[in-house]
């Protein structure tokens, strides 16, 4: 990492932190240089980055401030400061719920316009799936998960869908490496995705849009028992004991 690159992360990492407040004026770049030790070159570049992603805007005469989270551009600072200041599984849950508006969509388009070789792609996916599962390889499971979906999102014939994923890609890893090191987890996937497949087979909308609604149900419901409640151990206690 070059050390614009390096500076702009510790910047943005000081702003997560709250060491410079949404709407503050971030210290001269003589004060950044003295207090981070590198050029005011660095430091220029640095901000520049910072700008570029609206992280940061520069007012003359009157200095660079800081930009409330809402007004970002970047999907990576987002979710660094949201992952913050969400409980435990939050950044998950929006994800989910962005998941919900693409793939439910898409499972109903691709039950029109899938091909035999898509299906053939998906039933793929799923065995690699169940071969990951019985060897307990968590990265190869969560590769053949993302390719199943992956499929369905060129299944649906528009070319825009798959595009719509892109920027969360790393995050999609992430999440999914997440759940699915838990074995229970992964059993419910893979029969998740044997029903969204057969649903797809029938080349029924209805059945493919319900299946996959059920999918982000049940992905929902695994993260919330398996890692949400597992981190809030007190919390759990509590939700059990209540009328």
């Amino acid at each position: 990492m070059a050390l614009p690159e390096e500076l702009a992360d510790m910047l943005l990492g000081s702003i997560v932190d709250g060491q410079f407040p949404s709407e503050s004026v971030l210290p001269s770049e003589g004060e950044l240089a003295q207090k981070y030790g590198m050029s005011r070159l660095t430091v220029r570049e640095a901000v520049r980055i910072l700008r570029s992603q609206n992280i940061v805007s520069i007012h003359r005469g009157r200095g660079t401030f800081i930009n409330p989270p809402q007004a970002w551009r970047s999907l990576a600072a987002v979710v660094r400061i949201e992952e913050r200041r969400s409980p435990s599984g939050g950044v998950s849950r929006r994800l989910i719920e962005a998941r919900r508006m693409v793939e439910i969509g898409a499972a109903q388009l691709a039950a029109v316009h899938r091909s035999k070789e898509d299906l053939e792609s998906l039933a793929a996916s799923i065995e690699e799936m169940r071969l990951a599962n019985r060897q307990s390889q968590v990265e190869l499971f969560v590769e053949a998960d993302i390719a199943f979906h992956d499929v369905i999102m060129h299944a649906t014939a528009n070319m825009f869908i798959p595009f719509m994923f892109e920027p969360f890609g790393h995050l999609l890893i992430e999440a999914r490496t997440e759940t699915s090191a838990i074995p229970e987890i992964q059993v419910n996937a893979i029969a998740m995705h044997e029903a969204i497949l057969e649903a797809l087979i029938s080349g029924d909308p209805k059945k493919s849009r319900d299946a996959m609604e059920a999918h982000m149900d049940q992905t929902e419901n695994d993260l919330r028992r398996y890692v949400i409640d597992a981190d809030q151990p007190a919390a759990q206690g509590a939700n059990r004991d209540a009328p």
